[in-house]
C-alpha cells in the first residue's frame, strides 16, 4: 500500500512523492517520459527491506513546475528536500535522473552514502543529441504533439528500427492515435504521455548543460553502481566507462538482456520492462 506525501524544494516548489516498505529509506528518481508511477513494481519489489520514496519530478503528477531558468541545481534541490525529510541516503536515478543523483552526489556531500546511476544521460560530445531540441519547441509551440514526440524519439535514438523506415506523417498519426486510445482509458488526473510531453524540454536542457561535465564526478565521495543495458543506447556508454575510471568508488555491471527503459513497470510503451532484475542489483548494493 502506497502513502503519498510532499516536501517544498529551495525555491518554494512543491515536491510529491509516493513512500511504501519498511527499512532503511531508499529513493527512487524516474528518468524521461515517467513520473512516480513509472516505477512501483521496482519499489514494490524493494519494500519489504527498504522504505522507498518515489518523487514526481517537476512538472509531473504531484509536484510544481519548472522555473524560467531551470537546470540541474533544481533536480539537486528537490532531491537534497527529499532527502532532509526522509532521512533516505539511498539514492536511485535514470537516464536524466541518473545525471541528477550523480550531481547531487558530487554537491551535496555527506547527505548520500550509495547511488545507482542506470544508463545516466552524460553526453561525451551532445551536439547531435541535443540538436533535436529546437524542432520539438517548435512543434510544441504549434500544439503538434504527435510530431514533437516523434522528433524527440529520433533525436534521442530512441526509435526501434521499424519506425526508421515508416514515413513521418504515418508515424505521428499512429502517436496521436495512441495517445487518444490512452487519454479515453485514463483516469482525469493521469499522467498521460500528452501530459508528459512538454517534459521533454527540460530534460534536453538538462543534457546540453551536463554535456562533457563526467570529470568533474571525479569528486563523488558516495559509493557509486553504473548499470549499462545490452540493449541500451550505446552513445551512454563512453560517458559510463570514463565514470567508471574517474569515481573512486564506482562499479560498472552490465545487464545484457535490458534496454534503456528496463527498470520501469511493463507496460504497453514498454514491453522490455524487467524491474525484478534491476531491483535484485539494488537490493545488493543498497543492503
Amino acid at each position: 500500500m502506497f502513502t503519498t506525501g510532499s516536501v517544498t524544494s529551495a525555491d518554494g516548489t512543491t515536491i510529491g512523492y509516493r513512500q511504501v516498505g519498511a527499512g532503511p529509506g531508499v529513493v527512487l528518481l524516474h528518468g524521461s517520459n515517467q513520473h512516480a508511477g513509472s516505477h512501483l513494481s521496482l519499489a514494490q519489489a524493494l519494500a519489504d527491506q527498504f522504505t522507498v520514496y518515489l518523487p514526481d519530478r517537476r512538472g509531473r503528477g504531484a509536484s510544481g513546475p519548472y522555473p524560467a531558468d531551470y537546470g540541474v541545481r533544481h533536480e539537486v534541490e528537490d532531491l537534497a528536500a527529499i532527502l532532509a525529510h526522509t532521512g533516505a541516503r539511498n539514492v536511485f536515478g535514470v537516464s536524466a535522473s541518473g545525471v541528477a543523483v550523480l550531481e547531487a552526489a558530487r554537491t551535496l556531500p555527506g547527505a548520500i552514502d550509495k547511488v545507482v546511476a542506470y544508463e545516466p544521460a552524460l553526453l561525451m560530445d551532445g551536439t547531435k543529441h541535443t540538436a533535436w531540441l529546437a524542432r520539438f519547441d517548435d512543434e510544441m509551440a504549434r500544439g503538434k504533439v504527435a510530431a514533437a514526440l516523434i522528433t524527440s524519439m529520433f533525436g534521442l535514438d530512441l526509435a526501434p528500427a521499424a519506425m526508421r523506415i515508416m514515413p513521418r506523417f504515418l508515424l505521428e498519426a499512429v502517436t496521436e492515435k495512441f495517445m487518444k486510445a490512452e487519454e479515453r482509458d485514463a483516469a482525469p488526473d493521469a499522467v498521460t504521455m500528452r501530459r508528459l510531453a512538454p517534459t521533454l524540454h527540460y530534460e534536453g536542457v538538462l543534457l546540453a548543460e551536463m554535456e562533457g561535465t563526467v570529470d568533474q564526478f571525479a569528486a563523488v565521495k558516495a559509493q557509486v553502481l553504473l548499470l549499462r543495458a545490452g540493449k541500451g543506447l550505446q552513445f551512454l556508454h563512453p560517458a559510463i566507462d570514463r565514470l567508471a575510471a574517474v569515481v573512486p568508488n564506482a562499479t560498472v555491471v552490465d545487464l545484457p538482456g535490458l534496454d534503456h527503459g528496463s527498470a520501469a513497470d511493463v507496460s504497453k510503451a514498454n514491453a522490455g520492462g524487467r524491474p525484478d532484475v534491476v531491483a535484485a542489483q539494488l537490493r545488493a548494493f543498497f543492503s
